[in-house]
């Protein structure tokens, strides 16, 4: 928007005189009335009955009121100034360029009354709410942007329920058949239909909630839209309004998209990927890892290979550098660690300690060690480890909720205990008790605040047990799990890739995982 000033007084040749511009302001030197010349507009007839009035009022001899009489014309003229302001829509491209005349006339003492449109240079008063407005305008367009993701994630996910629906129907339909027969050579066949109806009927409560959040997300959209249409409509006439209100307004759909969009990131695992493998390197056993805490586009793996007495971690620029490359750089602890249970969260290696229960924080960046704090009661130097030993005892996590320590005490009699972990001083923060011995376990991750269980490290393992921290409540599962080099020995979810990575018998693999979300709108 241009903002044109007006300045009254006398010209010449030389600049300006008289009433002098605003001082912010400077005027180019070669800018004239042009009192002597055509104006620019065809306005002839309204000057020409301007200075017959000035010189009527001169030559009745009002002296006394010329000042006055030129502030109302200036207060006029700025005003007209003032409401070309806002319908004017573009700027000069070169700020001398955007100086003009607008209209000059001569008084009765012969001196050429100038006013003159400036180029954008300074801010009237009105200019701080128009930034607001544009801020909040900025705002709510980011936040659309956000729904329209969320939107088109949860029109996906709907036509998925909405198929496995029609199949839950078609299998009803065809349970009814079977039960109504009674014929036993159907038996076999009844009983695999129920069993796969039992499974099945939980979800009809998803597809209903589901469709109930799609509700949701175009509430949340014509909300946006309607926003941006009074600040559009704020901004193009910037007549007054209530700022305090409209920024409540904003702020509240701001904290609840932010809501609905962190209840997306976590949900119920239900299924995992077949396995990708990444590339075949070290020995059997051994931790690799990508940081959840890296800015996008940082894609640095950290590799440990083996599990016991070693202190020497590689790290490669990237992902593609790890699959293709042996370019690394190595990094020495200042201990040995014990197990395969390491995590990098923001550049920081968190292990336990060779044959101690201590756990050590250490910057990579700068081969500090920040913290070390001993992990009270857990088991030791394959005291309680996976089943397939390799001093597992303490396995570390990384979840959307933070950092967790998996480990068994005597005090519980070898079961797994799960702590949630300060990041920045390893105090535990609370416990759970699952009362599931460590041993019976091939490995775990932590996903969303709740742990999962393989039943083995060999061929045929599955996910089978869960232990949910939020409800402090166990299930137990069947979700198939391919373990194509039989033998694992390290397994960890990432938040940022969603994905599981793992050591098994010498290769690294990764694994897409797949989870419910589920979110009550009392909740937003």
């Amino acid at each position: 928007m241009s903002h044109p000033v007006a300045a009254l007084g006398s010209s010449s040749s030389s600049g300006f005189r008289g009433f002098a511009p605003d001082p912010r302001l400077p005027v180019p030197p070669g800018l004239t009335c042009g009192c002597g010349r055509e104006p620019e507009r065809d306005r002839s007839a309204e000057r020409a009955g301007a200075v017959r009035r000035h010189r009527q009022r001169s030559g009745r001899g009002m002296e006394p009121e010329q000042g006055r009489g030129r502030g109302r014309v200036r207060i006029l003229t700025l005003g007209i100034l003032l409401l070309s302001s806002q319908l004017s829509q573009v700027l000069p491209d070169n700020a001398e360029d955007g100086w003009r005349v607008f209209s000059s006339a001569p008084d009765s003492e012969g001196r050429c009354i100038c006013t003159v449109v400036a180029p954008q240079q300074t801010l009237c008063s009105r200019d701080a709410r128009t930034k607001q407005l544009r801020q909040l305008l900025e705002k709510v367009q980011n936040m659309t942007q956000s729904i329209e993701v969320l939107d088109r994630r949860t029109q996906r996910d709907l036509q998925y329920v909405e198929k496995m629906e029609t199949q839950m129907r078609g299998l009803e339909t065809k349970f009814k058949q079977v039960e109504e027969s009674h014929k036993a050579h159907l038996s076999r066949q009844f009983q695999a239909l129920k069993s796969r109806m039992d499974e099945l009927l939980p979800l009809i409560p998803v597809l209903e909630q589901y469709k109930a959040d799609a509700k949701l997300v175009l509430q949340f959209k014509a909300e946006a839209t309607n926003l941006t249409a009074v600040l559009a409509e704020l901004q193009e006439e910037i007549g007054p309004f209530d700022y305090e209100e409209l920024l409540a307004r904003v702020s509240n759909l701001e904290n609840r998209l932010r809501a609905c969009m962190q209840k997306l990131a976590c949900g119920k695992l239900t299924g995992i990927s077949n396995p990708f493998t990444v590339k075949t390197s070290g020995s059997r056993f051994g931790a690799w890892m990508t940081d959840p805490a890296s800015p996008e586009g940082d894609t640095k793996v950290y590799y440990m290979d083996g599990y016991h007495n070693n202190r020497f971690v590689r790290v490669y620029k990237s992902l593609q550098d790890f699959m293709g490359t042996d370019n690394f750089t190595v990094y020495r602890l200042p201990h040995p660690w014990s197990g395969t249970g390491q995590v990098v969260y923001n550049q920081t290696l968190y292990f336990n300690k060779y044959q101690s229960h201590i756990l050590i924080k250490f910057h990579i960046p700068t081969e500090r060690l920040l913290t070390q704090r001993s992990l009270d009661y857990a088991g030791y130097n394959n005291m309680y480890p996976y089943s397939w030993g390799g001093h597992s005892d303490i396995d570390l996590m990384v979840d959307e909720g933070g950092l967790w320590a998996v480990y068994a005490t005597n005090q519980n009699a070898g079961n797994i205990v799960i702590s949630k972990l300060d990041l920045g001083t390893l105090e535990v923060i609370r416990s759970w008790n699952t009362g599931y011995p460590k041993r019976s376990a091939g490995e775990a991750f932590m996903i969303c605040g709740t742990l999962y269980m393989t039943n083995s490290h060999l061929g045929g393992a599955k996910v089978y047990y869960s232990y949910n921290t939020n409800t402090s409540t166990y299930e137990y599962t069947d979700i198939q799990f391919h373990n194509q080099y039989s033998h694992i020995s390290m397994l960890d979810y990432n938040p940022k890739d969603r994905a599981l990575y793992t050591w098994n018998n010498g290769h690294q693999v990764l694994y897409n995982v797949t989870l419910f979300h589920i979110i009550k709108s009392d909740e937003l």
